[in-house]
């Protein structure tokens, strides 16, 4: 567990990641986050949570469609 501290940057408040934090999310200066709300949490990731969820998705209508696809691409 980290402690983290809330600071100014300027007329916004910004959250300090440690470098071990950074290197374990495999982030880098300009990366986008994305936070999560759960009941009395939050979740911070560099994966957008929605995105399995589309994937999901566009795969089921790639199945589904996969003739209509193949012309396409002709």
């Amino acid at each position: 567990m980290y402690t983290l501290k809330l600071t100014q940057i300027g007329n916004s408040v910004g959250l300090i990641l440690p470098k071990e934090v950074l290197s374990r999310l495999k982030l880098e200066k300009g990366d986008t986050v994305f936070l999560t709300d759960a009941p009395g949490a939050a979740t911070i990731t560099p994966h957008d949570p929605n995105f399995a969820e589309q994937m999901t998705l566009a795969r089921k209508i790639m199945k589904d469609r996969r003739e209509v696809l193949r012309e396409l691409a002709k």
